[in-house]
């Protein structure tokens, strides 16, 4: 990671403004169309839960703001993030395991399945908190939510990490959508960011063939 010039930044007041706040993060919660990347994902015998982290780590990484982090009071950019996702357990509990970002959705196949089953080999509760370089993500498959609550220890504010959620698949005018949460930090993006996310993975899925 790299110290990040924020006394160049355009966003510079807003950075000042919301980095005070005692609970800095919004969230929006919207729906993704996925019945393409379903479609796709049938096709290509790839995981569906998986291709959802590709697609949208991949989008992240697109956008600078979502690579920002706060250290020590400081603002740092990583060339690029990873994305932890819960995973869920024989016994209905949950473990965390992280998934390092591939370029190719079939490499992010491949390399996710090889995580999940050393993960099953042997269930370890690792959240990984030190981690900078990344993005939290939770699957709530039950749920077509339409919004959410994280649960916060109170020093989230001085790291800055995005969390996103994926919910429960349904199907709405022959299309198949999935709930999708993006909480971040407003000191380090505004409403705009998490729109411009939204909008590529739309775009991203849309194009799959």
């Amino acid at each position: 990671m790299d110290k990040f010039d924020v006394e160049n930044w355009d966003r510079k007041p807003q950075y000042d403004f919301f980095k005070t706040y005692q609970d800095p993060f919004f969230n929006i919660t919207a729906t993704l169309e996925v019945h393409n990347l379903y479609t796709y994902c049938k096709k290509h015998q790839l995981s569906f839960s998986l291709a959802n982290l590709f697609v949208a780590i991949k989008c992240i990484n697109e956008i600078l703001e979502f690579k920002l982090r706060i250290f020590n009071n400081q603002v740092y950019l990583f060339n690029s993030v990873d994305i932890g996702s819960t995973v869920l357990n024989d016994n209905k509990t949950f473990s965390f395991c992280h998934f390092k970002y591939q370029e190719s959705i079939f490499e992010f196949d491949i390399q996710g399945k090889q995580v999940i089953e050393n993960h099953k080999k042997g269930i370890v509760f690792e959240p990984n908190e030190e981690l900078l370089g990344v993005v939290h993500c939770s699957t709530l498959p039950w749920i077509s939510f339409t919004g959410i609550k994280h649960a916060r220890k109170g020093d989230e504010a001085g790291m800055g990490i995005p969390k996103i959620i994926f919910g429960k698949v349904f199907e709405e005018n022959n299309t198949k959508k999935i709930p999708f949460s993006v909480e971040v930090h407003h000191s380090l993006m505004d409403g705009y960011h998490v729109a411009l996310l939204f909008e590529k993975m739309q775009s991203f899925i849309n194009q799959l063939r």
